[in-house]
């Protein structure tokens, strides 16, 4: 019998930094509609969390219900996974984090989902600033039940039966930055580049990072007179700022001059650089970020990219001032208290 030693396999070819291949970070076949602008965030979600380097099985998806929560099952298969009711992701994405801080959360919400019967709860996830990302894949429609209007859709829009929406839309980014939250973009589902760019930056960006992505219902809502189709997003984006990202695993160059990039550094090191495309924009800038959404909605545009940032507000972990170690790691002695301290708290009671 031989006795020769193989040699061990060779390293799989197209891997990451952290040795996971693309289809690492891919989950189950879609079932929604054909062209349907859900699955082309799905695609730039799998790339980003490829390209920066996320663990898989560090990923706590969560969702609520609608066309857009059923897309975490098309991602991410390795990761934890939780799909809750109607409108209530946002408290299980602060639970998780409670319970493990360690995680990096992603929840995907759509518009229905968030700022209708969710809309309670989006609202406070926001000022506690639970450290996540939340994407809402914003079709201005009800896409499971017939294509009625969203609060977001526009006002004047048309809908696919002839009837003209007469309410006010809600803007979701300028209601996020008025509430505190300090990652506020917005994109569109046919820009790949820029999503990619902006997912990266919200990995890297500590509190909740608010992802606004008009995505097309190409059943209910693509057609003319919809202000949510892919030829009226075309005509009408307003685009702020070409976006480049460096991780903090690459070395970080000075290429350009001054007064053409903003260059913001986010907790972890990273950077995001945003080129000035049409206008000098600053996005950490509040007011003007406020100032430029209502600009935008007078004028009937919709504004894409970071549209405000600062890096400076402590996450909500750090404000409840959290043990190092994630409290779902902690061992029985060190979270039941003992007969003698219970005994104090009863007494307190009385």
């Amino acid at each position: 019998m031989s006795t020769t030693m193989q040699p061990p396999p060779s390293a799989p070819k197209n891997t990451n930094r952290i040795g996971f291949t693309m289809a690492d970070y891919k989950g189950g076949d879609s079932t929604l509609c054909a062209g349907c602008g859900h699955d082309a965030i799905t695609a730039q979600i799998i790339k980003a969390f490829y390209e920066y380097g996320v663990e898989p099985h560090k990923v706590a998806k969560l969702s609520g219900i609608g066309c857009s929560s059923k897309t975490p099952a098309y991602f991410l298969s390795r990761s934890h996974g939780l799909n809750g009711v109607h409108g209530r992701m946002p408290a299980l994405a602060t639970g998780v984090m409670l319970a493990n801080k360690t995680l990096t959360a992603i929840g995907v919400s759509g518009d229905g989902d968030t700022a209708s019967i969710g809309m309670g709860q989006f609202v406070h996830m926001l000022r506690r600033n639970v450290p996540m990302i939340y994407i809402i894949e914003n079709n201005g429609v009800y896409g499971l039940t017939k294509g009625q209007f969203s609060a977001t859709a526009d006002y004047g829009s048309k809908a696919k039966s002839g009837v003209v929406n007469a309410l006010p839309a809600i803007d979701v980014c300028a209601l996020a930055i008025e509430l505190g939250c300090n990652f506020v973009c917005r994109s569109f589902a046919g820009d790949p580049k820029q999503m990619v760019a902006l997912l990266k930056a919200a990995v890297g960006h500590r509190g909740t990072a608010l992802f606004d992505v008009i995505s097309p219902c190409v059943t209910f809502n693509n057609h003319e007179g919809s202000t949510k189709s892919y030829k009226y997003a075309k005509d009408h984006e307003e685009l702020l700022h070409e976006i480049s990202y460096v991780p903090f695993f690459e070395q970080i160059s000075v290429d350009y001059r001054e007064g053409e990039v903003k260059d913001v550094e986010l907790h972890d090191g990273s950077h995001i650089r945003l080129r000035k495309a049409a206008q000098d924009y600053d996005p950490t800038n509040k007011a003007e970020a406020l100032q430029t959404l209502r600009r935008c909605q007078e004028s009937n545009e919709f504004l894409t990219g970071l549209i405000y940032i600062n890096e400076s507000k402590p996450d909500f972990m750090t404000i409840l001032n959290t043990t190092d170690s994630p409290l779902a790691t902690l061992p029985q002695e060190r979270t039941q208290p003992s007969a003698e301290d219970l005994k104090e708290m009863m007494a307190e009671l009385m």
